[in-house]
């Protein structure tokens, strides 16, 4: 295979391939990120050596390659542990590529995070990853570099430290030379922005490590936590548009006779689960609900119980009200992805289907995760008269203070759309969930949802009482 080849070699090249590059073989065993027709990232053996290797391809290639090359060089002159770059070279009419030595047995930041995530927010494990990754990023502050996608899936661990990996997106502002305080601020509020949002009430605290790697400037931490909610408002925005498009994350096959969506990760074990969604309907363990706008069923597949809704279509007046717009399975679809991108607890949404005649939409399905616990009435049924578990009622009250934080309204939080799983509370049924724009908006939808929850026990109750106590009731928190 040439490199032009492998630009007209899709989503998915066959492994193993082999390239000739400069003279020398390099064998594919395995492709970690695939750009179709621009960038293949894998892992391969190369003059004997495992290597990581980045291959650039289509009529974008040369300005990659002449960033990816100089942003390797600007981390070694820096003096920031990388992976070494053992080879790189361009081609003619058909690409360049960038060789590096593979850090055996690595693991990223991001790997270490997510075994703490469904910790208490900031426990002494997260903060542990935190501090050691900020200690890093201070010393490429230091040095005067920056990484304009900085995460911490971009920091390996290997040998005992930490290294930076993918030069792509490493800049130099003056060399040998501190960032300037702006400069710092803005890379570590796309940092924070990339962590869940009730992080940010620690961000002064977090900074103390890397004012210890780096005292050039005193960050205005404040000033800061704006920037963060500004970067991850732009960043929840493009990450909602990659769920409506086929994209690096999402699958997604539109056409006059339907709509299909899953997430890339899940294709090859979920890809096929709506080809036939009734046959799969039919199959159910268990019916939650078969009514005239909905129909709910506990699904087998591949050993995994999972939740299939199918959105109904009653008759002509119903789908004359439907058909122009989106429909509620897509809608639902959209608000699991941004709950699940803002950390908030949900079933997490799996794949969703529309059927089409013509672009016009007809019925519609969604499957998400099966959640196992129990709803909010029967997790607080044994607690009318006394007090639930403080475990609850501290997750309960996060909820309620993420979803004020982020102007989000459920438009049904009655006891059952709220589900216990051992370990937070989650949202389901998102069909007229919101984000608002709006204070004054906002501030009524919530208190609608706050009121429907709170019907769900008897107002004389001990239970009632003290849930009114704890739920927040000030919907127009201040903004850092």
């Amino acid at each position: 295979m040439t490199l032009a080849s492998l630009a007209r070699a899709g989503r998915e090249p066959a492994v193993p391939c082999s390239l000739r590059l400069g003279g020398a073989e390099l064998i594919i065993d395995a492709w970690l990120r695939v750009l179709p027709g621009q960038r293949y990232v894998g892992r391969g053996v190369w003059k004997g050596r495992a290597v990581l290797a980045k291959l650039l391809v289509g009529p974008r290639a040369a300005k990659a390659y002449a960033r990816e090359r100089a942003g390797a060089r600007s981390i070694v002159e820096a003096g920031m542990p990388t992976a070494p770059l053992l080879d790189d070279g361009w081609q003619d009419g058909e690409g360049g590529w960038l060789l590096f030595a593979f850090l055996e047995q690595a693991e990223s930041l991001w790997d270490a995070w997510r075994r703490h995530e469904a910790e208490p927010c900031l426990s002494p494990a997260q903060r542990d990853v935190l501090g050691e990754a900020l200690m890093l990023v201070a010393q490429m502050h230091r040095q005067g570099i920056w990484q304009d996608d900085l995460h911490l899936d971009n920091l390996l661990r290997a040998d005992g430290r930490l290294h930076v990996v993918d030069g792509g997106g490493v800049h130099a502002e003056r060399a040998g030379a501190p960032l300037s305080a702006e400069r710092a601020s803005k890379n570590l509020a796309v940092f924070f922005a990339q962590l869940p949002a009730d992080v940010d009430d620690h961000i002064p605290r977090l900074l103390e490590p890397y004012r210890q790697a780096n005292s050039v400037h005193a960050l205005d931490a404040q000033a800061l936590r704006a920037e963060v909610r500004r970067v991850r408002q732009w960043r929840l925005r493009d990450y909602l548009k990659k769920a409506g498009r086929d994209c690096s994350l999402f699958s997604v096959e539109r056409g006059t006779q339907g709509l299909r969506a899953v997430r890339r990760a899940d294709l090859q074990r979920f890809g096929a689960l709506l080809d036939d969604p009734d046959a799969l309907m039919a199959r159910a363990v268990r019916l939650y609900k078969d009514g005239n706008t909905a129909t709910v069923a506990c699904v087998p597949h591949d050993g995994q119980p999972l939740l299939l809704k199918r959105y109904n279509i009653k008759g002509l007046g119903h789908w004359l009200k439907r058909f122009w717009r989106p429909s509620r399975a897509w809608h639902s679809w959209i608000e699991g992805q941004r709950l699940g991108f803002l950390g908030i607890g949900t079933a997490r949404p799996i794949a969703v289907r529309e059927s089409r005649c013509c672009w016009l939409r007809g019925r519609a399905w969604l499957v998400t995760e099966f959640l196992e616990g129990h709803d909010a009435i029967a997790a607080f049924e044994p607690y009318l008269d006394n007090a639930p578990p403080e475990k609850q009622l501290n997750a309960l009250e996060q909820l309620f203070a993420a979803l004020v934080r982020e102007r989000i309204s459920h438009g049904d939080l009655k006891g059952h759309n709220l589900m216990w799983t051992g370990e937070h509370w989650a949202l389901i049924d998102l069909d007229a969930m919101r984000q608002h724009r709006s204070d004054t908006r906002f501030a009524r939808a919530y208190a609608r949802d706050r009121a429907r929850f709170l019907r769900n026990w008897p107002r004389e109750s001990a239970l009632y009482r003290l849930l009114d106590a704890r739920l927040p009731k000030d919907s127009l928190r201040p903004e850092a």
